[in-house]
């Protein structure tokens, strides 16, 4: 394993003095480097007064407070982060204010493009760096055959970016053959602290220090648990939960698994299934109870976290093992969807098994496979995998309610896959379509209403015989980071420039 560090990084650095704060350097701080398209700013003056001197003292003391709420407000390093799958909670939701309503007319401006190789892993954000995986290809030859693995040579790799430049900070990086179909990384880094947990498409889980790259411990499923990499590569994204680090590995009596974070010893094992599945690890809370989910290819499980041991499980056997998508919880209630299997349960005390409420069937539910679903209210939203459409289902008893092909693949024609990843924010949805598309957008029980969309990627993969983007971006520091696997971007989504 080889870890590469790129001179002249720029750091985010603050000073306060009586004069106010400022950011130093040419790091972070500059939100507007290297923008394609930047806006004019406009500089006010005011009239000077005489102000005496126990005036002067409040006025320098709310200029330090005033200087430094600017610099809360401007310095990435600042901002909120995304430093996991789907959001600092794992919610999809994004909770930075300050966010454009509507798209512009000319376009939303371009911070930086950064080339990059194979992969469908989203980026995280973390502390004004961004983190990356890909696979550099060195022999061989893909063809994206859904039911077949390809033997590949190459390099996975875990890159480390400056969030406000593009700049390469380092790079991680070792020998890995792919056995698998649909070659390219697949799971989000894990960002926890100043530990970097990376998990590549043949089960290499890596640890590694977050400001330089350098390797702290590793594991490999196939080695030291026996496990037999899923047709589709390994997919769970790992779950951080205090100083554990969970992960779904597979093999006998290890489909779960939790690790110590810091030095990477088992604490447990649990679970056996004849495949691993593709769903991450879950946390959630019952009646003042933590419980671990673990969807694998036949039962939706949940564990104690603290011992791994199972508090109940629901038969759930999505085709092909395809149980990709985070299970939701709303309220007391808790949804589960993959390929051709959903199920609503109700959540009772801590550990009992819940009630069963629905269980999909034909034209009833949504069978989400590439994009976890949303639940809002009384509303399911969610791409079905088997018509390529996004849907609006009502919670209570999985009755669609209304489906539409605009924020998947555009048009209204009916394909397999068909992908858009949803992230709330305030009153709408940003969207990041199959097309490579960000459409903004409300979703309700009435149905879609688009407000702005602009296109910022090419889809650069193939599946089904289209060209398709299939990658979670990340929101973080008034921004959008997206990839295929050529190019990350990262676009500026602040409400004025």
């Amino acid at each position: 394993m080889r870890t590469q560090a790129s001179k002249g990084i720029h750091r985010c650095h603050a000073t306060a003095t009586s004069l106010g704060a400022q950011c130093l350097g040419a790091g972070p701080c500059k939100r507007r480097s290297g923008a394609e398209r930047i806006s004019d700013v406009a500089e006010i003056g005011q009239k000077k007064t005489p102000l005496k001197s126990k005036q002067l003292s409040s006025l320098r003391r709310a200029s330090v407070c005033a200087s430094l709420a600017v610099l809360f407000l401007l310095c990435p390093s600042l901002a909120d982060d995304w430093p996991q799958w789907l959001g600092p909670n794992r919610d999809s939701v994004w909770r930075e204010k300050g966010i454009v309503a509507r798209f512009p007319g000319e376009g939303l401006p371009i911070k930086w493009r950064r080339p990059v190789a194979l992969g469908y892993s989203g980026p995280a954000v973390a502390n004004g760096h961004v983190y990356v995986m890909d696979y550099v290809l060195r022999s061989g030859k893909f063809t994206n055959n859904p039911d077949g693995r390809e033997g590949l040579e190459g390099v996975e790799r875990v890159l480390c970016l400056d969030a406000d430049t593009g700049q390469l900070i380092w790079t991680h990086e070792y020998e890995r053959p792919y056995r698998i179909s649909y070659p390219g990384t697949r799971c989000t880094p894990t960002i926890d602290g100043d530990r970097v947990y990376a998990l590549g498409a043949e089960g290499n889980l890596s640890c590694l220090d977050s400001a330089s790259g350098r390797a702290i411990w590793a594991k490999d499923f196939a080695k030291d648990y026996g496990a037999r990499t899923p047709l589709w590569g390994v997919a769970a994204h790992p779950l951080v939960h205090g100083d554990v680090l969970y992960c779904v590995v597979g093999g006998e009596g290890s489909v779960a698994v939790a690790l110590d974070k810091r030095t990477g010893r088992e604490l447990w094992r649990a679970l056996s299934a004849r495949q691993p599945g593709y769903c991450p690890p879950t946390m959630i809370e019952q009646a003042g109870r933590k419980q671990l989910l673990i969807w694998h290819a036949e039962a939706l499980n949940s564990l104690d976290p603290r011992t791994g041991k199972v508090f109940w499980s629901v038969p759930l056997k999505p085709r092909s093992g395809m149980a990709i998508a985070a299970p939701r919880k709303l309220g007391h209630y808790l949804l589960a969807t993959g390929e051709y299997a959903a199920v609503l349960l109700k959540l009772s005390d801590a550990s009992a098994a819940p009630e069963i409420l629905w269980r999909g069937k034909p034209k009833t539910a949504v069978y989400c496979v590439n994009s976890t679903p949303f639940l809002e209210d009384t509303m399911i939203y969610g791409c079905d995998a088997n018509t390529g459409a996004l849907m609006g289902v009502r919670l209570e008893d999985g009755q669609r309610m209304w489906q539409t092909f605009e924020p998947t693949m555009g048009g209204t024609r009916r394909r397999p896959y068909g992908t858009a990843f949803l992230v709330k924010h305030e009153d709408r949805f940003f969207l990041f379509s199959e097309t490579g598309d960000l459409i903004l957008a409300r979703l309700s029980v009435q149905g879609y209403e688009e407000i702005s969309r602009v296109h910022l990627l090419e889809s650069t993969n193939h599946s089904f015989g289209r060209p398709v983007v299939w990658s979670h971006p990340a929101f973080a520091q008034r921004c959008l980071f997206a990839r295929n696997d050529k190019e990350l971007v990262c676009v500026d989504l602040q409400a004025s420039h």
